[in-house]
Protein backbone atom coordinates (compact mmCIF):
# COMPACT_ATOMS: atom_id res chain seq x y z
CA UNK A 1 0.00 0.00 0.00
CA UNK A 2 1.55 3.07 -0.90
CA UNK A 3 0.65 6.42 1.02
CA UNK A 4 0.88 10.03 -0.61
CA UNK A 5 0.12 13.46 1.87
CA UNK A 6 -0.68 16.77 0.16
CA UNK A 7 -1.50 19.95 1.95
CA UNK A 8 -4.10 22.16 0.24
CA UNK A 9 -3.73 25.52 1.37
CA UNK A 10 -7.52 26.86 -0.22
CA UNK A 11 -10.24 25.30 -1.83
CA UNK A 12 -8.84 25.83 -4.89
CA UNK A 13 -5.53 23.63 -4.39
CA UNK A 14 -7.73 20.93 -2.91
CA UNK A 15 -9.06 21.47 -6.53
CA UNK A 16 -5.91 21.08 -8.12
CA UNK A 17 -4.86 18.08 -6.37
CA UNK A 18 -8.21 16.51 -7.58
CA UNK A 19 -7.71 17.79 -10.82
CA UNK A 20 -3.86 15.87 -10.82
CA UNK A 21 -5.36 12.86 -9.24
CA UNK A 22 -8.35 12.68 -12.41
CA UNK A 23 -6.01 12.98 -14.99
CA UNK A 24 -4.14 9.49 -14.12
CA UNK A 25 -7.54 7.88 -13.27
CA UNK A 26 -9.06 5.03 -14.93
CA UNK A 27 -11.83 2.98 -15.65
CA UNK A 28 -12.20 0.73 -12.48
CA UNK A 29 -10.68 3.35 -9.98
CA UNK A 30 -13.12 3.56 -6.56
CA UNK A 31 -12.15 6.20 -4.37
CA UNK A 32 -13.62 6.15 -0.70
CA UNK A 33 -13.40 9.68 0.84
CA UNK A 34 -13.15 9.85 4.75
CA UNK A 35 -13.56 13.21 6.25
CA UNK A 36 -15.75 15.13 8.50
CA UNK A 37 -18.58 18.22 7.03
CA UNK A 38 -16.64 20.82 5.95
CA UNK A 39 -13.46 19.12 5.16
CA UNK A 40 -13.53 19.30 0.70
CA UNK A 41 -14.48 15.70 -0.13
CA UNK A 42 -17.43 17.15 -2.40
CA UNK A 43 -14.25 19.83 -3.72
CA UNK A 44 -11.98 17.03 -4.13
CA UNK A 45 -14.51 15.34 -6.49
CA UNK A 46 -15.25 18.49 -8.38
CA UNK A 47 -11.39 18.49 -9.34
CA UNK A 48 -11.02 14.87 -10.04
CA UNK A 49 -14.11 15.62 -12.73
CA UNK A 50 -11.95 18.12 -13.85
CA UNK A 51 -9.37 15.92 -14.55
CA UNK A 52 -11.42 13.54 -16.36
CA UNK A 53 -12.44 16.20 -18.99
CA UNK A 54 -16.32 16.94 -17.77
CA UNK A 55 -17.42 19.58 -19.38
CA UNK A 56 -19.45 21.47 -16.75
CA UNK A 57 -17.08 19.89 -13.92
CA UNK A 58 -17.93 23.71 -12.28
CA UNK A 59 -21.28 22.19 -11.54
CA UNK A 60 -20.61 18.70 -9.31
CA UNK A 61 -22.11 18.95 -6.29
CA UNK A 62 -22.92 16.49 -3.78
CA UNK A 63 -25.46 13.86 -4.42
CA UNK A 64 -26.90 14.04 -0.93
CA UNK A 65 -30.69 13.96 -1.69
CA UNK A 66 -30.56 11.81 -4.90
CA UNK A 67 -27.66 9.97 -3.72
CA UNK A 68 -25.57 9.49 -7.05
CA UNK A 69 -25.10 11.66 -9.93
CA UNK A 70 -23.12 11.08 -12.80
CA UNK A 71 -20.53 12.88 -15.20
CA UNK A 72 -19.66 12.47 -18.76
CA UNK A 73 -15.75 12.64 -19.75
CA UNK A 74 -12.98 11.38 -20.68
CA UNK A 75 -14.88 8.46 -18.44
CA UNK A 76 -17.93 8.43 -16.79
CA UNK A 77 -17.68 10.11 -13.04
CA UNK A 78 -20.15 8.20 -10.64
CA UNK A 79 -20.24 10.53 -7.72
CA UNK A 80 -21.88 8.96 -4.39
CA UNK A 81 -22.75 10.46 -1.07
CA UNK A 82 -23.75 8.11 1.30
CA UNK A 83 -24.08 11.04 4.18
CA UNK A 84 -27.86 10.74 4.83
CA UNK A 85 -27.50 6.88 4.76
CA UNK A 86 -27.25 4.11 7.30
CA UNK A 87 -25.42 0.67 7.07
CA UNK A 88 -25.51 0.60 3.43
CA UNK A 89 -24.78 -2.37 1.41
CA UNK A 90 -22.48 -1.33 -1.29
CA UNK A 91 -23.38 -4.26 -3.65
CA UNK A 92 -26.84 -3.30 -3.63
CA UNK A 93 -25.90 0.95 -4.87
CA UNK A 94 -25.25 -0.45 -8.47
CA UNK A 95 -21.91 1.06 -8.95
CA UNK A 96 -20.50 -2.18 -10.65
CA UNK A 97 -21.58 -1.18 -13.81
CA UNK A 98 -19.86 2.40 -13.35
CA UNK A 99 -16.26 1.07 -12.36
CA UNK A 100 -16.40 -1.35 -15.85
CA UNK A 101 -16.16 1.86 -18.10
CA UNK A 102 -15.68 4.76 -15.94
CA UNK A 103 -14.93 6.02 -11.91
CA UNK A 104 -16.80 5.86 -9.02
CA UNK A 105 -16.20 8.49 -6.01
CA UNK A 106 -18.26 7.87 -2.53
CA UNK A 107 -18.30 10.35 0.37
CA UNK A 108 -19.05 8.99 3.46
CA UNK A 109 -18.01 5.94 2.59
CA UNK A 110 -17.19 4.70 6.37
CA UNK A 111 -21.27 4.22 6.00
CA UNK A 112 -20.61 0.90 3.69
CA UNK A 113 -17.98 -1.78 3.27
CA UNK A 114 -16.13 -2.52 -0.01
CA UNK A 115 -14.24 -5.37 -2.29
CA UNK A 116 -11.56 -4.88 -4.24
CA UNK A 117 -8.80 -2.63 -3.73
CA UNK A 118 -10.66 1.17 -3.72
CA UNK A 119 -8.36 4.46 -3.47
CA UNK A 120 -8.48 5.51 0.44
CA UNK A 121 -8.82 9.52 0.13
CA UNK A 122 -8.72 11.06 4.28
CA UNK A 123 -9.42 14.81 4.32
CA UNK A 124 -8.29 16.07 7.76
CA UNK A 125 -9.26 19.71 8.53
CA UNK A 126 -6.01 21.47 9.60
CA UNK A 127 -6.97 25.06 10.14
CA UNK A 128 -9.60 27.09 8.59
CA UNK A 129 -8.70 27.22 5.34
CA UNK A 130 -5.92 24.21 5.15
CA UNK A 131 -6.66 20.53 4.61
CA UNK A 132 -4.24 17.29 4.98
CA UNK A 133 -5.64 15.04 2.06
CA UNK A 134 -4.06 11.50 2.68
CA UNK A 135 -4.33 8.59 -0.62
CA UNK A 136 -3.36 5.21 0.10
CA UNK A 137 -3.37 3.17 -2.97
CA UNK A 138 -2.17 -0.29 -4.05
CA UNK A 139 -0.74 0.28 -7.30
CA UNK A 140 3.11 1.64 -6.72
CA UNK A 141 2.79 3.27 -10.38
CA UNK A 142 -0.09 5.20 -9.84
CA UNK A 143 1.24 6.09 -6.49
CA UNK A 144 4.59 7.78 -8.31
CA UNK A 145 2.69 9.61 -11.03
CA UNK A 146 0.75 11.57 -8.24
CA UNK A 147 3.88 12.47 -6.58
CA UNK A 148 6.44 12.61 -9.28
CA UNK A 149 4.19 14.99 -11.67
CA UNK A 150 3.51 18.13 -9.90
CA UNK A 151 0.41 16.89 -7.46
CA UNK A 152 1.90 17.98 -4.45
CA UNK A 153 1.07 21.15 -2.70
Amino acid sequence: MERIEFISRSPSDTLVIGECIGRSTGAGDLFLLYGELGAGKTHLVKGLAKGLAVADWEYVVSPSFTLMNTYEGRLTLCHVDLYRMENVDAAQLGIEEYLDQGVVAVEWAEKSSWWGSPIKVTMEVTGEQERRIVVEVEDVSRAKVWRDFGCKH
